[in-house]
């Protein structure tokens, strides 16, 4: 039993660690992205009608962002969704 609990912890930290997920892709690129455009987290939040915190916890990768978010914040930024899953 611990042997299981074991290789579960490992595959976890593994996961975790994994550092180029889609999801901080995104983050790192819709910051980037958003300070090309010369806009604020405020600034960006408003045209896409959500909240500025939202978009700070997006930008640190801490949110998992829905297909619809991800959608409106493209817009918001007139680019499309790929750019902002592009490395």
């Amino acid at each position: 039993m611990y042997g299981h609990h074991y290789l579960y912890y490992i595959g976890y930290v593994s996961y975790q660690n994994m550092p180029s997920s889609a999801r901080n892709i995104f983050a790192k690129r819709l910051k980037q992205i958003r300070k090309m455009r010369g806009l604020s987290q405020e600034n960006l939040a408003d045209i896409a009608g959500l909240h500025r915190t939202y978009v700070g916890s997006v930008e640190r990768g801490e949110r998992n962002v829905s297909i619809d978010n991800m959608e409106r914040l493209a817009k918001a930024l007139d680019v499309e969704i790929t750019e902002l899953l592009r490395e």
